[in-house]
């Protein structure tokens, strides 16, 4: 999760000809491409979601249009049924978008087979949820090496030692999951997010089960991720600390994208979730 200083994302370049300091600094629109030396682990283009039909249709995404820029730590944030949730989840290819498209590189994830897509997701993409989704009859090192396993694929010894040294788990690699407390059991499933060099991570407020010190020790984990192990990572949280700690936040409300915040602080993103209502 490699990077020695923050890469600019392409919403802050300034246009041709103009002086750079004229471009703000923030709540430039997401639908810019991103800048030549941060290609997108990940992209949406005008993607729409939705369900039901008629008086009962919901709009769970309208028309979004993002990239997930390599090497950064995008924080999803918006009011509940805002469309946060739901644009991770397609992002992923953990759903499908009811038109537009997503990519995982230069992969178009509606083209797939349902075959190839689970091996994408496999390779590709590493998941952190709220509940860890350990398997209990496993140990620590087992579950981390689950992905691994199910590819029939070796782990790569010093990209295993250096996540595992990273989260902190090493003297509890022996110990199932009801012998881990409930930060030890995240950092188990992180490793597991990881251990396949995935392009990009997704996790779902990873830190909603658990109390706020602990959870914040998993949080600056995932910053240390991208900052020290080149990691790109989507975080959805409610949490606006938590939020605070990603190179940009990005707003969701009605299932549009409506606003970003660069370098964020806690703050900045509080007063902005309370003018959406969240």
């Amino acid at each position: 999760m490699s990077i020695d200083a923050p890469i600019q994302p392409a919403e802050n370049q300034p246009a041709e000809n103009q002086p750079a300091e004229n471009q703000p600094a923030e709540n430039q629109p997401a639908e810019n491409q991103p800048a030549e030396n941060q290609p997108a682990a990940a992209r949406v283009i005008d993607g729409h979601k939705v369900y039901g039909s008629g008086d009962t249709e919901i709009r769970a995404l309208d028309g979004v249009t993002v990239d997930f820029g390599q090497g950064r730590f995008t924080a999803i944030m918006g009011p509940s049924g805002s469309g946060k949730s739901t644009l991770m989840h397609c992002a992923a290819g953990l759903d499908n978008l009811t038109s537009g498209s997503a990519y995982i590189g230069d992969t178009e994830l509606g083209s797939l087979s349902d075959r190839d897509l689970t091996l994408l997701r496999r390779e590709q993409i590493g998941f952190v949820f709220q509940a860890f989704n350990l398997l209990p009859t496993l140990t620590a090192i087992e579950n981390v090496n689950l992905p691994l396993t199910l590819a029939n694929r070796k782990a790569d010894a010093g990209w295993l030692d250096q996540i595992i040294t990273s989260t902190g788990i090493g003297d509890r690699l022996d110990h199932r999951p009801n012998e881990l407390s409930g930060g030890q059991q995240q950092r188990v499933a992180i490793a597991r997010a990881l251990v396949s060099r995935p392009s990009i991570v997704f996790a779902d407020e990873p830190t909603g089960n658990l109390d706020s010190v602990t959870g914040g020790e998993v949080l600056d984990f995932l910053r240390e991720a991208v900052d020290d192990l080149g990691q790109t990572l989507v975080l959805v949280t409610h949490d606006a600390s938590a939020a605070a700690r990603a190179d940009r936040v990005l707003f969701l409300a009605d299932g549009q994208i409506v606003d970003q915040i660069d370098q964020p602080s806690a703050d900045a993103i509080f007063d902005r979730i309370k003018e959406l209502g969240g």
